[in-house]
């Protein structure tokens, strides 16, 4: 009897065991499936099978956004006449925004939102525009940074699972050039180069005080990032030192990198996003992808603590968070950034409207479209053509919610009211990249405003906004 109650025993704790780890396998399982709001830490793939199985996944993933990209947009490279960036890269022009068969922007525009929605009439174009691999995010460098900055510091910023994906002559200039507030005598500091932390100091010593000089070394110094770091769950083949601030904010302008807003849940929420120029940032009073912080010195710290790794401080700790002393580090690389200026613009006058004896016909008949019937100036006045708030424009009213390539076009929400001084540098526009000219910006916000201008008013509101 004893011999039969302790194999009793023993069968029954073994039961219980194996109960014990179907349940906990099962809850593991299920709790799996539920939404959260970190990233995985513990990455059990090895490195080098990710690289293959990503590797092999891009072509399709790339063509399907390519795809997406060709029935948005004319991608073509239509350079405007006698119309071109500070350092005299091309301009491009025209609406590329393509419209479905038998459609015009005449008869789009007379219509209302109700009827848009419900006809599914509203743009391609218009809509919210996915990262190239929503599912996946994360920083994204045109190519010609990418080589630039291999070439100068042997650092490689290539992404094995996925490429930049708008054409570059849609793009900024590269390299900017770079206008000092402090020191406008000087015109273009950057002499044609971009700065990296092997020229920077031989570029703006003598020109910076010591301070401003050391906040431009830390703008420049590569450090840890959710995408480029020393760990296995990293998208560049070789362990890498990082990203620096000036490698999305390239002379302190923009070049369009691109990546996916760190403060928004689920992923497919989540909204791509473009780097804005830091031109101009001494006037602005808004910063972060949703505007919550209040000073560039907040932003500053809060990328190097959290939006630096897709805004998760727990794999931020994993993969290098690097915590910036605020008395010192984060005021010398704010201070830096205040001096950015916009570039000049010889037919605006201190008020920042159009002087009559520089400004052409139709730029002076745009800027009269800008301030009254446009509605342009409720939001961007001047003399910086921003009010340094947020607003709705509730697209949404002209579409019903829809999955795109991954992303979930609803609400964009409130957006910022950029500085529109030196626009024309700074393609493509709108917060995701969506609008790729100026053109194509006036249609959407002739059509969001309802404001229903004629060609010709757009034409030179066009015209306007490319003298500021």
């Amino acid at each position: 009897m004893r011999w039969g109650f302790n194999t009793y025993r023993g069968m029954m704790t073994a039961m219980l065991v194996t109960a014990f780890t179907v349940f906990s396998v099962a809850s593991a399982q299920e709790t799996a499936k539920k939404a959260s709001s970190y990233a995985p830490v513990v990455i059990t793939e090895d490195i080098s099978a990710v690289v293959k199985r990503m590797k092999a996944a891009k072509p399709a993933v790339e063509k399907r956004h390519m795809d997406l990209l060709d029935l948005r947009y004319d991608l073509s490279n239509r350079p405007a006449k006698g119309v071109a960036m500070s350092r005299g890269k091309a301009v491009q022009e025209g609406v590329r925004i393509r419209l479905s068969k038998g459609m015009t922007w005449e008869k789009l525009a007379a219509m209302s939102p109700d009827e848009i929605r419900d006809k599914d009439l509203f743009p391609a174009g218009f809509f919210p525009l996915p990262f190239p691999n929503h599912a996946e995010g994360g920083m994204l460098f045109p190519k010609f940074l990418i080589n630039e900055i291999k070439k100068q510091e042997d650092r490689d910023l290539t992404r094995f699972d996925l490429d930049f994906d708008l054409p570059d002559h849609v793009l900024p200039e590269f390299p900017a050039p770079i206008y000092l507030t402090t020191r406008p005598d000087l015109g273009d500091v950057s002499k044609g180069k971009l700065v990296t932390i092997m020229n920077y100091y031989e570029l703006f010593n003598g020109i910076l005080n010591p301070k401003q000089l050391e906040g431009l070394r830390l703008l420049v110094t590569p450090f840890p990032q959710q995408q480029f770091n020393q760990t296995e769950d990293r998208r560049s083949e070789k362990p890498s030192r990082g990203v620096a601030c000036l490698d999305c904010h390239a002379n302190g302008h923009t070049i369009a990198s691109t990546h996916l807003v760190g403060d928004i849940r689920p992923q497919e929420f989540r909204h791509r996003i473009e780097t804005p120029t830091l031109r101009g940032v001494n006037i602005q009073r808004l910063f972060g992808s949703q505007r919550a912080l209040k000073s560039v010195e907040d932003f500053t710290e809060f990328e190097q603590r959290a939006a630096y790794f897709d805004g998760d401080p727990v794999t931020a700790t994993k993969k290098g968070i690097n915590i910036l002393d605020r008395g010192h580090q984060v005021h010398a690389m704010a201070e830096f950034q205040a001096l950015l200026d916009f570039p000049p613009a010889s037919k605006l006058g201190i008020d920042g409207k159009l002087d009559p004896k520089k400004a052409g016909e139709s730029e002076l008949r745009g800027q009269d479209v800008f301030f009254n019937k446009g509605k342009c100036a409720s939001c961007h006045p001047a003399p910086y053509y921003t009010d340094n708030s947020m607003h709705n424009l509730r697209a949404e009213r002209f579409y019903k919610p829809r999955m795109i390539n991954g992303m979930m076009a609803s609400a964009d929400g409130p957006i910022k009211t950029f500085p529109l001084r030196g626009i024309k540098d700074s393609p493509p526009y709108l917060h995701d990249d969506r609008l790729l000219t100026l053109e194509d910006t006036v249609e959407f916000f002739n059509l969001i405003l309802e404001t229903r201008l004629t060609e010709q008013e757009k034409k030179d509101l066009t015209a306007f906004m490319r003298a500021l």
